[in-house]
């Protein structure tokens, strides 16, 4: 089985046998755009070519056949093409970008969040798709004709995998702003609303099936089957096993997605969090679908990147967690890394980072902890609100992305949460969950159980009893928070 993982910042494609053990993997970094303050932008055809790249190096070292294809992708990032060229007519608009805040408060203003709520189980915030895809319509001076395709970059990937197959699956879709979770189909009203064409969207399947097989001119062979697609964090959730109610997950990244699964009733929507399709599977033409909240924080491992590239504070991310455990605490130095704004549970377009309690004894130790201590205290702002929501409180918190390696950011965390968290063996969960979707879909494996019986942990980290100094260090984590929201102000 090979995953193709679309994130953030590069692609990876990764290969898994029938045990769900990791065969070989390769890795290619892509170029970051900022056009604008506030502004995020990536290259749809230099994507394309990193996953050519990955794919050429990883199938040299194979000598098994493949069975199937999964996908995985940064889920809100938009792409707009050419239905005869394939060709992109403007560059893909990231998850991270800003540029539409002041749409989306329009919007909200006029009284339509209430609408979008309970229709996508989203917030009217930059974040998702559809006032990206309006955007580009409206002032990108994309043309809107009858060969317009958006779509999401799984959309975009499956079209250059199959030779034009225009298709997405229902996590992806849920997340664009367009999409009736309860109904699962695009929403009239939210295509309206958008100014976006129905008729430029793609076909929306389960996450699991049959989606279109490969081309003669791939390194690859023709006639593999595209069979599992998944958001991201949909497809960590899912490579981490998580199928029953109440189990959840946060993935370290780019930024960092704390997903519960709540079942298969669609819960209404929630204060502060996001209600989405965790995955949809297709049982004999019947559609299943598992639902969740989730909480999206904005920056996390990008804040990592920052300090390297911004600041040239650190020259390698390895050198987070021994300088974050070279000293015993931050002397009182809090980082708000709302360098995208603040997500979950804030929804905060305007917020900008913040850097609290420097004195002259502030080093570079000293913000590298601020900064890996950050993940952990955004995480509990995004569990709380989730025990909250649910009435109940997760029992432990399954961990896996890059960061996830920082034995002390995993220590930090539970001690924050008051339960234990757990680290996955097999960190790449996100194209794990693509690969067991994909693999479903083709027998491979006959049922979710058999990723249940798969899931292996590497390592458990035990919550401090003593709740004093967690509580007092999220206290004037919160504190903080205050001072970073609603920075940046219109005129």
């Amino acid at each position: 089985m090979i995953s193709i993982d679309a994130g953030t910042t590069g692609v990876r494609s990764f290969a898994v046998d029938e045990s769900g053990s990791p065969l070989g993997f390769a890795y290619r970094e892509f170029t970051q755009y900022f056009p604008q303050p506030g502004w995020v932008e990536h290259d749809a055809e230099e994507i394309w070519q990193a996953v050519l790249g990955t794919l050429t190096e990883l199938t040299t070292s194979l000598d098994q056949p493949i069975a199937a294809i999964g996908i995985t992708d940064q889920r809100e990032t938009v792409v707009l093409w050419d239905k005869r060229t394939g060709v992109p007519r403007h560059k893909a608009i990231v998850w991270q970008d800003r540029r539409t805040a002041a749409r989306c408060e329009q919007l909200e203003s006029d009284g339509h969040l209430d609408l979008v709520r309970s229709t996508t189980g989203l917030v009217l915030d930059p974040y998702f798709s559809g006032s990206k895809f309006e955007w580009l319509l409206s002032e990108g001076g994309v043309e809107n004709d009858e060969h317009l395709a958006f779509g999401t970059i799984d959309s975009w990937l499956v079209w250059k995998l199959t030779g034009g197959v225009h298709i997405t699956d229902t996590t992806n879709a849920s997340r664009t702003l367009l999409f009736d979770i309860r109904n699962m189909r695009w929403s009239d009203e939210m295509c309206a609303l958008f100014n976006v064409p129905m008729s430029a969207l793609p076909e929306v399947r389960p996450s699991s099936g049959r989606f279109g097989v490969t081309t003669a001119d791939l390194p690859i062979p023709s006639g593999v089957p595209v069979s599992g697609i998944a958001g991201d964090q949909q497809a960590a959730l899912f490579g981490q096993a998580c199928f029953a109610p109440g189990q959840a997950k946060n993935t370290y990244g780019t930024g960092s997605f704390v997903l519960m699964n709540v079942g298969e009733t669609c819960p209404a929507p929630v204060e502060g969090l996001l209600t989405t399709v965790a995955w949809t599977l297709d049982s004999g033409g019947d559609w299943k679908t598992t639902f969740a909240y989730e909480g999206a924080i904005f920056v996390t491992g990008a804040a990592i990147q920052w300090l390297r590239d911004g600041l040239q504070i650190i020259d390698d991310a390895a050198e987070t967690g021994p300088l974050a455990e070279s000293i015993d605490d931050t002397g009182g130095v809090v980082f708000v890394p709302a360098l995208a704004g603040l997500g979950s549970p804030y929804w905060d377009a305007r917020a900008r980072g913040t850097i609290v309690g420097i004195t002259r004894g502030t080093g570079r130790a000293e913000l590298v902890r601020a900064t890996v201590e950050a993940m952990a205290y955004q995480t509990r702002d995004v569990v709380d609100a989730m025990a909250k929501a649910s009435g109940t409180g997760v029992r432990d918190l399954r961990v896996d992305g890059g960061a996830s390696v920082m034995d002390f950011l995993l220590q930090f965390q539970a001690d924050q949460l008051g339960v234990p968290v757990i680290r996955s063996k097999v960190a790449e969960t996100t194209a794990l969950g693509s690969a067991y979707l994909a693999g479903l879909a083709e027998g491979v494996w006959d049922s979710p159980a058999d990723v249940t019986e798969n899931w292996a942990a590497d390592g458990e980290f035990t919550p401090t009893t003593d709740r004093a100094r967690p509580d007092a260090d999220y206290a004037r984590w919160q504190r903080a928070v205050e001072r970073s929201r609603d920075w940046e102000l219109e005129g």
